[in-house]
């Protein structure tokens, strides 16, 4: 991650703006400040962290913008105006970079939202690797938008230079947790998804990206006649996962062992190799599922603080809070020059988020909201109860 150190920072007179950037204001406890800053279209906080006699000044980590070449500008900004004594830098800022964008892969879901209304067809394939099978079935089927999502950046760029290189343009790619990403999409919208060779996890099962959770989001996004195809070489996987979807009401199946494919990935290639089996479950005729969300939307609009309760507030230690299918780690607060900044963690335990909230006249989420999901929903929910109306906090 792009960082530098200095011996000293000067002093911080926000708001301050040059050549693009904008330091608008800061937060800050006993240990870290941070920055609120703006590049073009994008906000974030830059973090300015003492250790030791130096200075170290980077992106937070949970609001790190999505071009890195705005981070680097900020810093570049930040290094020239506030600092003496540069000790190192391990960052670059090329003032033409900042217009690079790689066709074909999407920065946010947004994003996705937007450009698979273009599409009758999408297909989603979950963690494509090298790409072999995603590319296969774009070509296969050029009037069908393959989504494919991964988490390994490198292999994301991979895939998209080498769909240019084919002239290969219904694809589209994005950095994500799966099952974030299914829990934004509209129920009824996706016509295959596929899992091929996930991680099995055999001695860590709760890492699996399989779940009974993740299986109702796929019977929610997929349509009727809509197919989830699950290819592993792990036995113990494949027979999980049959048990999970036979808990659907009315699930038909397709099982083959060996089956070989029109297009083989590198992990297929090996476990070839290996004498290995290999197992594919195709599952259809799973009813919809939609799940109830009592709590319509996050609502932060009704609560507000007096001073006296924020005082109160800077005094929080964080906490964890567990309940059955969410929890809530209230991990921080930051001064203003008259409210707080709460920095949070919550959600489902196998997909967390994190969040900062503007604590003041009026509570608002400092950058965008989060999914709505239902563990999300919940959270916020107890967020609220916690820290004003039942008054955990101030007792």
């Amino acid at each position: 991650m792009p960082n530098f150190k200095a011996k000293s920072i000067k002093e911080l007179t926000l708001p301050f703006c040059s050549n693009g950037v904008e330091f608008l204001w800061k937060a800050y406890n006993e240990n870290v400040i941070l920055i609120f800053t703006k590049v073009e279209e994008e906000s974030f906080f830059l973090q300015v962290k003492q250790d030791n006699q130096f200075f170290i000044i980077k992106a937070d980590k949970h609001s790190k913008p999505s071009k890195i070449t705005y981070l680097q500008k900020a810093l570049l900004c930040f290094k020239e105006n506030f600092c003496n004594e540069i000790v190192s830098e391990s960052f670059a800022f090329k003032k033409n970079a900042l217009d690079k964008k790689i066709p074909l892969i999407a920065y946010d879901f947004n994003e996705v939202l937007e450009k698979i209304q273009n599409y009758k067809k999408i297909y989603i394939e979950i963690g494509f690797g090298s790409g072999r099978h995603l590319l296969y079935q774009a070509k296969t089927n050029q009037d069908i938008l393959i989504l494919g999502i991964e988490i390994y950046t490198p292999a994301i760029e991979q895939v998209a230079k080498l769909a240019l290189n084919q002239e290969i343009n219904n694809i589209l790619l994005i950095q994500s947790d799966a099952r974030l990403l299914l829990s934004v999409l509209q129920k009824q919208s996706i016509d295959k998804i596929f899992l091929h060779f996930p991680v099995p996890w055999d001695k860590k099962p709760h890492r699996r990206v399989m779940s009974e959770a993740f299986s109702k989001e796929c019977a929610r996004v997929l349509k009727s006649n809509g197919k989830f195809e699950l290819r592993t070489d792990s036995y113990e996987y494949f027979n999980y996962s049959l048990g999970i979807f036979l808990e659907f009401e009315n699930p038909k199946f397709d099982i083959k062992k060996n089956e070989d494919l029109e297009i083989s990935s590198k992990y297929e290639d090996r476990w070839k190799k290996q004498n290995k089996n290999i197992y594919d479950l195709i599952v259809y005729n799973l009813n919809s599922f939609d799940q109830e969300r009592s709590i319509i939307d996050f609502n932060l609009q009704s609560i507000h603080f007096s001073k006296e309760q924020l005082k109160l507030l800077r005094n929080f230690k964080n906490q964890t809070f567990k309940y059955k299918d969410f929890f809530l780690h209230i991990e921080n607060f930051y001064i203003t020059s008259d409210s707080l900044v709460v920095k949070i963690a919550f959600g489902a335990f196998n997909k967390p988020e994190h969040a900062y909230i503007f604590l003041g006249d009026k509570c608002y989420f400092v950058f965008k909201a989060p999914f709505k999901t239902l563990e999300n929903l919940k959270a916020i929910e107890e967020f609220k109860k916690i820290i004003y109306y039942e008054n955990r906090l101030f007792s």
